[in-house]
């Protein structure tokens, strides 16, 4: 290392210090950064914006394959962000951050005061409001470590996404593409998968794990040493040649870093670099008689992670998916599982959790129970019709089969939830609550009405109990695809709380790609004043996204809109060699998609007409349609023709709403009022985003004569009963999803769904007192309502 670093001069030029000059310039690489940044245009010229993520990805492909490029690009971006700094620009501040952390990770070798300057600019966000403090005291944590034991940061991630065993760091992660069927039908799901697999098989030049050990040591000896000491070509042929005999040199080398970072660089840096000095001279002595001082750096390109592509269909159990995994991984045997527990966790499919985990109805049985008592072809297990009501048309088809076929019973233990297993579900819902507190824009009795935003790097560094294993699921479609997501979430906090299984060994990270059939073309002007653009628009909840965080929307609604044009392209030339695209977005998107944004998840019970059908209880996400059929081509050719409108020819039937009305002071009021509708939609996202408020919007077309001017009428809600008064019946449709249609219905009751591990210590706290506040102990610093986190890269920016 220099005492003097090459840049600290008051020209811009700089001389890298990796031995050999830049492919690509100072001023290009400053022409590039610019052209990326968000700008107060991009509504005015979405495409503009849409080209942007474009424009990052082909930037880290011009500085991935030369070293000298990578230290160009930190040096740029840190000086942008001190010019941010001082000119207040704070919507480019977490971007250039987001794209400088990139850089350094694979970058081979940074100089000590260069660190330091990142270390102070990243030490000043921590005293900017949320989310740039978040932002900042996450990267001040990793620069510290990384500046202290220099290649930790690439050989931790690659040691984790990669699933390399090892006896020193047991974290591993493992990405989980969920696709919409009805989207990525045809082209598109084929030019997703063939994606993902070209990533798999040349990801960075990596083709077998012991490519992979072979580029952690070679980045982490050369991070340590520097040009001046290591010579990297040298290193990388002998390293080559080594063959299979590279992994007791790869553990080594994570034994040497991982002791640095445990020691918190209160050790000397001598000492770490003079053990990697000692292993690259043992290295180099298998194939060159003398180690050469030093020459230029190999680059060492940063393999994307493990991905497992699914398309998410009814037969698909992603919680299953995902215990299979951690079966698999290396880090198993710290758990022990009995064969008991296995057949348990594994047996139930996801239809069994969804019929099992609905409240159950008392069914009068008339026989002994005994199998050979029953007469022939008669049910032994009768249903509810709660449960078939809330099934798919597969598994209806399902329980036909099943109901000719002869008694089978499934494989079950009595199980009592031991205080331990309760204790770790309420301390995840603490967690989660605690990680949301930062987040808040405005404020109200119990809760705020502003929607929630946090950091799970704060979460994770607060977690009592560490977990070694992250599933990162990413679901990709439109608000369908996340209805499902909100639902399988729902359930599987429900078993948890019945049998807790995943939730103490996997830590969950969601993530959201909105990606259409046929992508919609909205004005943005009409965007920006209608964040939600719910009419007409299959994403809302990606529209919402990309308006808070301006870097979501250059790097994955832009995702979204590009997908369908490379399936063109590769229909239009299926012999072009692929590049893998999406899955290198997909990889940035899950390393530095650190904060997420929380939305509400809404529990819906449906009573039915008549007394055939039991009541049925779902969740939704976004969006709730209700409509009565016999009025559907009325209420559309009144929409299209409002001039002629008059009170008498308006059509529908009368509905009795009682409601919550909520208010930005807390004073929510019981309401109630009956009105003449054809169909209302209920949305969970904002119209505008000045009434960005974390509750029910329910706009209803109803009489003419209780509105002077216009048929459709807003009402803010908590929660909202509604029921038809007369003998006509309507249709609810949740998250647009026809596959989740309900249909008969009379009455509809909405309200926040309520978190299982809430449910417990509610339940646990009433056994053992009466009368008291229901919100006392624990309770009043948990989190009451089940909240879907969508990973994001700046939260919610005011």
């Amino acid at each position: 290392m220099t005492n003097k670093a090459p840049w600290d001069r008051s020209t811009c030029s700089m001389e890298p210090t990796a031995g050999c000059s830049p492919t690509v310039s100072e001023a290009e690489l400053y022409r590039s950064i610019q052209a990326l940044l968000p700008r107060d245009t991009d509504n005015q010229q979405p495409i503009d914006c849409f080209n942007k993520g474009m424009l990052r990805w082909t930037l880290h492909k011009k500085v991935q394959n030369n070293p000298a490029n990578s230290l160009s690009l930190v040096w740029v971006l840190i000086k942008e962000l001190e010019k941010a700094e001082r000119w207040d620009s704070r919507k480019c501040i977490i971007p250039l951050l987001h794209t400088l952390m990139y850089a350094i990770v694979q970058t081979a070798y940074i100089p000590d005061e260069l660190y330091k300057r990142v270390y102070d600019f990243c030490k000043k966000l921590m005293t900017y409001p949320h989310p740039y403090c978040s932002v900042g005291l996450s990267y001040t944590r990793q620069i510290k470590t990384e500046r202290s034991t220099p290649g930790l940061m690439y050989q931790r991630r690659v040691t984790a996404e990669q699933g390399l065993k090892n006896d020193h760091y047991p974290i591993q992660e493992r990405v989980f593409v969920l696709a919409d069927p009805d989207v990525f039908s045809g082209s598109l799901g084929q030019v997703l998968l063939e994606d993902i697999e070209a990533s798999a098989s040349a990801s960075g030049g990596y083709t077998s794990p012991v490519d992979v050990m072979r580029g952690v040591v070679q980045h982490s000896i050369q991070a340590a040493l520097g040009s001046e000491r290591c010579h990297g070509p040298k290193l990388a042929q002998a390293l080559k040649d080594m063959g299979q005999d590279i992994e007791p040199y790869f553990q080594e080398v994570l034994a040497t870093l991982e002791q640095s970072a445990e020691d918190g660089g209160r050790g000397e840096r001598g000492a770490l670099r003079g053990r990697l000095l000692q292993l690259y001279s043992d290295i180099l002595t298998h194939t060159v008689s003398d180690p050469l001082p030093g020459g230029s750096l190999c680059d060492c390109p940063l393999p994307n992670p493990e991905m497992s592509f699914h398309l998410w269909t009814e037969e698909l159990d992603i919680w299953r998916e995902v215990g299979k995994w951690f079966r698999s991984s290396s880090s198993l045997e710290q758990f022990s599982l009995s064969q008991e527990q296995e057949d348990f966790d594994l047996g139930e499919s996801l239809s069994d959790l969804m019929t099992s985990d609905m409240t159950r109805f008392s069914i009068l049985s008339n026989d002994s129970g005994i199998e050979r008592d029953l007469p022939p072809g008669s049910d032994p297990s009768p249903s509810s019709s709660m449960d078939t009501a809330s099934m798919s048309a597969s598994w209806e088809q399902f329980k036909s089969e099943q109901e000719s076929g002869r008694l089978s019973r499934r494989k079950a233990f009595k199980m009592k939830p031991t205080m331990k297993d309760s204790m770790v579900l309420m301390q995840d819902t603490l967690e989660e609550h605690a990680s949301q507190g930062g987040g808040g824009r405005g404020g109200r009795k119990g809760m705020t009405l502003q929607r929630r935003a946090g950091s799970s790097a704060m979460q994770s560094a607060s977690t009592k109990q560490p977990r070694h294993l992250t599933a990162r699921l990413v679901a990709m479609g439109d608000d369908r695809v996340l209805g499902r997501l909100a639902k399988a979430y729902y359930v599987f906090r429900k078993r948890e709380a019945r049998r807790l299984f995943l939730t103490m060994k996997v830590n969950l990270q969601f993530y959201y790609i909105p990606v259409c059939k046929t992508p919609t073309h909205i004005s943005s002007v009409k965007e920006n004043h209608s964040i939600g653009h719910f009419l007409g628009n299959p994403c809302s909840l990606g529209s919402y996204l990309s308006t808070v965080d301006p870097w979501y929307n250059c790097n994955i609604k832009s995702l979204g809109s590009m997908i369908p044009k490379l399936a063109k392209m590769q229909q239009a030339n299926p012999g072009r060699p692929k590049e893998p695209f999406i899955s290198d977005v997909i990889s940035y998107y899950v390393r530095t998609g650190q904060q997420p944004v929380y939305f509400s998840i809404y529990f819906v019970k449906l009573t039915f007409k008549g007394m055939t059908k039991e009541p049925v209880e779902d969740v939704f996400l976004t969006h709730l349609e209700m409509e009565f059929p016999e009025f559907r081509q009325v209420s559309a050719s009144v929409r299209a023709d409002k001039p002629r409108r008059s009170s008498g020819e308006f059509f529908g039937a009368v509905v009795s709403m009682n409601y919550k009305k909520v208010t930005l002071s807390g004073r929510d009021v019981d309401k109630g009022i009956s009105v003449r509708t054809s169909g209302a939609q209920i949305n969970t996202l904002p119209s505008s985003e000045a009434e960005d408020l974390n509750c029910l919007t329910l706009t209803m077309n109803e009489s003419p004569t209780k509105t002077k001017n216009s048929g459709v009428s807003k009402i803010r809600a908590s929660n909202i009963k509604i029921r038809t008064l007369e003998s006509r019946s309507f249709t609810i449709t949740l998250d647009r999803d026809s596959q989740r249609t309900y249909r008969d219905v009379q009455s509809i009751e909405i309200s926040p769904c309520l978190d299982p591990g809430y449910c417990i210590q509610k339940t646990i706290r009433s056994k053992f007192s009466l009368g008291e506040d229901k919100n006392a102990g624990l309770s009043k610093y948990m989190s009451k309502g089940l909240h879907l986190p969508i990973n994001t890269f700046a939260g919610i920016i005011n």
